[in-house]
C-alpha cells in the first residue's frame, strides 16, 4: 500500500518529511502560579517530536483569554521562558512546533478574569456549557459559565493587539510558527457563528462582518511574524459550546476564500467526530460537502483532524481531501505514533481519566516501542 502519510510536504517555509501532525491537545498541566510550562511539559513535547508538526495545546494570549484551570499562557516573561524550553527540546530531537493562540471569549469564569469581571463575548447571552475552575481548596471542578459581557469596539481592538503580541512572544520562545484557534466555540468562532453573534455593528450581521475579527487577527499576526509562519484552525459545523451558523456553506466558504489573500502555512479544519471530549453521533450530514467546498476554495495546504486512524488518513490523503492529517488522542498515548503508523503496529490505548490535570501519570509515562 502506498504510504501517503510518509511522503514529504512543504508547509510555509518548513519542509516536513511526513504528514502525521500532532493536533492541539489541552492537558491542563501548566505550572502554578502563573500558568507557566514546566520541565514535565518539556518532556511531554520532547517525547512527541517525531510528529511532522506539533501544534501545541491551546495557549491563552492574555489573562482575559483564559477559560480553564492550569492551561498555559504566552503573555508573561515566565511563560515565554517556559515555552522556550519546550521549543528547544523539540528542536533538539529534530521536530517542528507551532504554538496555538487562544482566547476563549465567553467560555470562561470571573475567577480567571482580571479584577474578577465577567468574561467577554460578541453578545451578552447565556452560554450552554461549563468550564474547569478551581474550588476554594484548589481542586479542579466543573463550573457554570455566567452570562458574559458584550465586547466594546475598543475591547475588540485590544484583543487584536493581544494576538499580535502573543505571536511575537511565541517566536521569541523559539516556536516555528503559530496557529490561530478560530474554532471549538471560542472567541473567534463566537464571532463567526450566527448562534453566538447578534451584534448590530461592523462585527455582526452579515458574513463579512462576522468574519471581520478573524481576518483582522490573521492580518495582525501575519504582519508580526510572517504569513508563512501562520496557520488557522476552524470547526465548520461544530456544535461545542452552543455553536451553529445559519448558512455554514456560505460563511466558511467566504472565510476560506479570504484566507487565500495571505500565503498562510496551512488551513486546519476539524471534522465533526468529536464534541468536546465525546464522540458526536449527531453531526450535520452537510459536513462532507462543506469539507469538499473548502478544499476547492482554499488554495493552500489543508490539514484535517477528527477521529482519523491509519486507514482513513491514507484514504483522505490519496483522494486529495487533505494534505496533512492531525492526530489527537493517538498522540496522547503513543509518543512515537509516526513510527507505529509507518509499521502498522498496535497503538497504546489512552486513559481518559488522566486527560486533564494531574502529573506524569497518563502524560509522560506511556511506553514507546522498544
Amino acid at each position: 500500500m502506498t504510504q501517503h502519510l510518509f511522503s514529504p510536504l512543504q508547509v510555509g517555509q518548513i519542509s516536513l518529511d511526513h504528514r502525521v501532525a500532532m493536533a492541539p491537545l489541552t492537558r491542563s498541566r501548566a505550572g502554578q502560579p502563573g500558568n507557566v510550562p514546566t520541565p514535565l511539559n518539556v518532556e511531554y513535547y520532547r517525547q512527541r517530536a517525531s510528529a511532522a508538526l506539533i501544534i501545541s495545546e491551546a495557549t491563552q494570549i492574555s489573562q482575559q483569554g483564559q477559560g480553564y484551570a492550569w492551561t498555559p499562557g504566552i503573555h508573561s516573561k515566565e511563560q515565554i521562558e517556559g515555552w522556550k524550553a519546550v521549543s528547544h527540546a523539540v528542536h533538539a530531537e529534530g521536530g517542528t512546533i507551532f504554538l496555538q493562540l487562544w482566547h476563549v471569549g465567553r467560555v470562561s469564569h470571573p475567577v480567571f478574569q482580571p479584577d474578577g469581571v465577567l468574561p467577554v463575548a460578541p453578545t451578552a447571552m447565556p452560554v450552554p456549557g461549563k468550564t474547569f475552575i478551581l474550588d476554594e481548596h484548589g481542586n479542579g471542578v466543573w463550573g457554570d459559565v455566567p452570562v458574559p459581557q458584550e465586547l466594546t469596539l475598543a475591547g475588540i481592538h485590544e484583543i487584536v493587539e493581544d494576538y499580535r503580541r502573543a505571536a511575537r512572544n511565541a517566536l521569541t520562545a523559539g516556536m516555528d510558527g503559530v496557529e490561530i484557534h478560530a474554532g471549538n466555540g471560542y472567541l473567534l468562532d463566537q464571532f463567526i457563528n450566527t448562534s453566538s453573534n447578534q451584534r448590530q455593528d461592523i462585527y455582526g450581521g452579515n458574513i463579512e462582518n462576522r468574519a471581520r475579527l478573524l481576518l483582522e487577527v490573521v492580518e495582525a499576526v501575519s504582519d508580526e511574524v510572517g504569513a508563512q509562519r501562520v496557520g488557522v484552525r476552524l470547526t465548520p459545523m461544530g456544535r461545542f459550546m452552543g455553536m451553529g451558523d445559519a448558512t455554514p456553506e456560505a460563511t466558511f466558504g467566504y472565510i476560506a476564500r479570504k484566507l487565500n489573500d495571505w500565503n498562510l502555512a496551512y488551513l486546519h479544519l476539524v471534522e465533526p467526530a468529536i464534541v468536546g471530549t465525546v464522540k458526536d453521533e449527531q453531526f450535520d450530514p452537510r459536513w462532507d460537502a462543506i469539507i469538499k467546498l473548502l478544499r476547492d476554495e482554499y488554495r493552500g495546504v489543508l490539514m484535517l483532524a477528527g477521529g482519523y486512524d491509519r486507514e482513513s488518513a491514507e484514504q483522505a490523503l490519496a483522494s486529495g481531501r487533505a494534505d496533512i492529517i492531525a492526530f489527537g488522542r493517538p498522540f496522547i498515548s503513543n509518543p512515537d505514533l509516526p513510527a507505529r503508523l509507518r509499521a502498522d503496529l498496535p497503538l497504546n490505548p489512552a486513559d481518559g481519566t488522566t486527560f486533564f490535570g494531574g502529573n506524569a501519570e497518563g502524560y509522560t509515562d506511556y511506553p514507546a516501542l522498544a
